[in-house]
């Protein structure tokens, strides 16, 4: 009897659980893309720098490295 009423019960709840479930998801999804986006636009800027100075260039090329590890951690 316990059985049947804890079936009932988890039943009735999975739908919220599930919309939930997804607008999180949803969510993350949403912040994962922003966070993409923001890498790509950091990325752009560091390759638009042009610089002669090779202690800067140094810097950049590190930069980018960095910047395009990360995004590929998110893929």
């Amino acid at each position: 009897m316990a059985d049947a009423q804890g079936s009932s019960g988890g039943g009735q709840g999975g739908g919220s659980l599930g919309d939930e479930a997804r607008s999180v998801a949803e969510q993350q999804r949403t912040a994962r893309q922003r966070h993409r986006q923001t890498l790509e636009l950091q990325r752009e800027s560091i390759l638009s720098q042009r610089t002669s100075n090779p202690a800067r260039r140094a810097a950049l090329e590190s930069a980018l490295a960095e910047v395009e590890a990360r995004i590929q951690a998110l893929d």
